[in-house]
């Protein structure tokens, strides 16, 4: 591991459970796509590999993003905030961000009687990418 990226691994402030919070952003639109965690490993894997790698808090492993869906994350941009305990990357999204196959994690906007209005399109069809590749 190079210095510098041994120095930034070091100003990252993990929180209690190891873990600091990743927002995802589009390098060239500045749409925010998704946040996830990081815990040390995968966050020194995001910058050597320069593809997203977060920690999933469900099943307690690294979750290289796009192993299964194929849509993938490419770090164009990592920024850190004033205190250290977040960080935002500017990525290329490949495919959708979301899961459910959104672009974007942030696909519906409350309204103010408190109801939802979807806001971001569908660009994969989330079944059968999981049940093909998972």
């Amino acid at each position: 591991m190079t210095n510098s990226i041994q120095s930034f691994l070091d100003a990252v402030k993990f929180d209690k459970d190891g873990l600091v919070p990743a927002i995802a952003q589009d390098a060239e639109t500045g749409k925010i796509l998704m946040l996830a965690y990081m815990n040390r490993e995968s966050l020194e894997i995001t910058l050597k590999e320069r593809k997203m790698c977060y920690w999933s808090r469900s099943r307690k492993e690294l979750w290289r993003k796009g192993a299964t869906s194929g849509n993938t994350q490419d770090v164009k941009e990592v920024l850190i905030d004033c205190d250290g305990d977040a960080l935002v990357f500017k990525i290329t999204q490949k495919g959708g961000a979301c899961h459910t196959g959104y672009e974007s994690c942030f696909f519906r906007k409350v309204e103010d009687d408190g109801s939802f209005q979807i806001v971001d399109k569908l660009v994969f069809d989330a079944e059968t990418a999981y049940r093909k590749n998972g």
